[in-house]
């Protein structure tokens, strides 16, 4: 039997699958493991690659793997998939995830530490929190309505619904009134949590200079900031901005084939909170420029002056991504607030 050069690692939640293979790609061992044998069985065989999809746990273990001598590679689940043969079950999967991380060109994901899982927890509980505001407010705009009381949608017009609830004018039955007032503090505290999210979040730029140089690019804040530093891999890991926008999911698709460039619309493949966090950017700065005017032979003017708003709006949020890797890449800061064509 042959030296281990690799282990494919099936990851669940109690029983793992476990793939060893040699450096010619021969199988070595197949083993299944429950969740209290795999560092014990991982810690006996020698320094090796162990490869494991980057699912929920596979940073955790990846870590605990890392410690023990192994190099860890993290595979996204989409990359695995073409080497599934035939059958799909936990002994295939393993084979695959051993077979993927051999090939020279795959692509592996960063295994992130504690520190950096904490601050996507801040961000995504964030986004929770800032989700259930605005369906409490949709729920208490939804149920007025009923009652023959409108008022526009926006966390801004709630305080003309409690206006409204609270007053003495008989409109609302006594029924109505106490819920609505019920959901009025559900909103209230949702708020309140969220600033203190927002705060934290203000606060790390202040503290991290690579995202308080992030937010000299117009349109980018602290909690676009927040995400980039948080989700994107080092920017060392892309060798142009392009690059990054593409991984962000902000160039076009393409289907391209007999030297015949053929590119559709936005692909969305990559990392959506940023992505999302730089079109809402975009908007933004788009919206300023058509009320306030985009300065003179400025790249964002020529766009404005032919082309729909969301769509420039777009084109900004994906050179926005690139201008975010070259600040990175060069530790600058934004220096063009006019946006003009380089």
């Amino acid at each position: 039997m042959g030296e281990v050069s690799i282990i494919g690692l099936d990851l669940a939640k109690n029983v793992f699958q476990a793939h060893g293979a040699g450096a010619d790609g021969s199988v070595i061992f197949r083993r299944k493991l429950s969740r209290a044998q795999l560092l014990k069985f991982m810690a006996a065989q020698p320094p090796c690659v162990v490869a494991m999809e980057a699912c929920a746990s596979a940073h955790h273990w990846g870590r605990a793997i890392s410690d023990l001598g192994h190099q860890v590679r993290l595979i996204p689940p989409a990359y695995v998939k073409p080497f599934v043969k035939r059958q799909k079950n936990d002994m295939a999967d393993a084979e695959a995830i051993a077979e993927a991380a051999s090939r020279p060109t795959m692509r592996f994901v960063a295994v992130k530490s504690e520190a950096q899982q904490a601050a996507a927890m801040a961000y995504r509980t964030r986004d929770l929190l800032v989700r259930q505001r605005t369906q409490t407010i949709n729920v208490l705009r939804a149920h007025l309505a009923e009652q023959g009381i409108v008022a526009p949608a926006g966390l801004a017009h709630v305080g003309r619904l409690a206006a409204i609830i609270d007053g003495d004018d008989g409109m609302l039955p006594a029924a109505v009134r106490d819920l609505a007032r019920l959901l009025l503090d559900q909103i209230a505290g949702l708020a309140e949590k969220i600033a203190g999210l927002d705060a934290e979040l203000r606060k790390r730029v202040t503290t991290d200079d690579t995202a308080r140089r992030l937010t000299t690019i117009p349109g980018v804040g602290a909690v676009t900031a927040a995400a980039i530093t948080t989700f994107a891999p080092p920017m060392e890991t892309f060798s142009k901005g392009r690059d990054f926008a593409a991984w962000v999911g902000l160039t076009p698709r393409q289907h391209s084939s007999g030297g015949k460039d053929r590119l559709g619309r936005t692909s969305k493949m990559g990392q959506r909170d940023i992505r999302r966090l730089l079109i809402v950017g975009a908007v933004a700065v788009v919206r300023w420029a058509a009320r306030k005017g985009a300065p003179g032979g400025s790249w964002l003017g020529r766009m404005m002056a032919r082309k729909p708003k969301m769509l420039v709006a777009v084109a900004l949020a994906n050179r926005m991504a690139r201008t975010a890797w070259a600040l990175l890449r060069k530790g600058e800061d934004y220096r063009d607030p006019a946006m003009a064509a380089a």
